[in-house]
């Protein structure tokens, strides 16, 4: 079919978000596009509805929502019809919290009318496809897997919002939360032939930027990048928060990178927690390994 399957996610602790979806209905009748629509019913129905439109012979997939979106929806086309997952065409309009696997494709939350532009060119590139493995079971993502601080900080905000519904008091009550959590736990991994076990901080492994922690990451050249943080002296933290910013993280004396084309093997993460492009995992089982398949998903691109 070339009718467009589009699935709205409405960005959570935001009112008026029919207004959201009207800038962007207009952008589409606009360029005069043939589409379907449907709107998710909360946190991961995306997963759901890309298999249905996938199984039901929808060529391209627009999300209009963030990481997490894209992540329910890759592994809802993968689990609902896996020989599709490579020959549907996935798009995305910048609708979340996070953006940052449409950000590195320089789209913009605040144009849709450049993601629509860019989706009707229908420039395709096939990128690379991580693998979390766990428990007999396979977890799909785009841009990264965390584990430990940024991870608990996912979960601490998603508890939050669940109390306060707002976006903005749930970050800032995560943060004071977040004061009183341990920053290290004792982890056990691999990363190509070096064995870490020590208190640490954060592990990124990323296909993509890693929301700044792997910044040389791109998801086309069959290779994850690892960083693994240990903690720093208080005094050091705001310096390492500001490299972040300034997309020189790999510059913070207490990260050490790597680039691997084989598994990450992870054999222990103590009690901290694991978020897959966003997605806090509410039980998982270890030892577990992260891979990555090259040129596994067909992304549409800005020209």
């Amino acid at each position: 079919m070339d009718r467009w399957g589009i699935i709205y996610s409405p960005k959570s602790g935001v009112r008026h978000t029919h207004r959201r979806w009207e800038e962007i209905r207009r952008c589409l009748n606009e360029k005069a596009v043939d589409y379907d629509f449907v709107q998710s019913e909360g946190s991961g129905s995306e997963r759901r509805l890309a298999g249905m439109l996938a199984q039901n012979g929808y060529t391209t997939i627009v999300l209009v929502g963030g990481d997490m979106s894209l992540y329910h929806a890759v592994n809802g086309i993968a689990e609902a019809a896996p020989a599709l997952l490579r020959t549907v065409r996935i798009g995305v309009i910048p609708n979340g919290h996070v953006n940052g696997f449409a950000s590195f494709w320089g789209l913009q939350e605040d144009n849709p009318r450049q993601a629509v532009e860019a989706l009707l060119r229908g420039r395709v590139r096939k990128v690379d496809l991580g693998v979390l493995e766990e428990g007999g079971r396979e977890h799909y993502f785009l841009n990264c897997v965390n584990i430990g601080l940024v991870a608990n900080i996912a979960d601490i905000k998603h508890k939050t919002f669940r109390f306060w519904g707002l976006s903005g008091l749930s970050y800032l009550s995560s943060m004071v939360w977040l004061l009183f959590q341990r920053m290290e736990t004792k982890m056990s991994l691999t990363v190509n032939h070096d064995r870490i076990e020590e208190k640490l901080m954060t592990v990124c492994i990323g296909n993509c930027q890693g929301y700044g922690q792997t910044p040389n990451a791109v998801p086309y050249n069959g290779m994850l990048d690892v960083s693994v943080i240990s903690c720093p002296p208080v005094s050091q933290l705001f310096v390492g928060m500001s490299l972040l910013q300034s997309r020189r993280f790999l510059a913070f004396r207490n990260v050490r990178p790597y680039r691997t084309g084989q598994s990450v093997k992870i054999d222990d993460v103590g009690n901290s927690k694991i978020s897959v492009d966003g997605f806090v995992m509410a039980d998982f089982q270890t030892p577990m390994s992260v891979s990555v398949r090259k040129e596994q998903v067909s992304f549409i691109i800005p020209a």
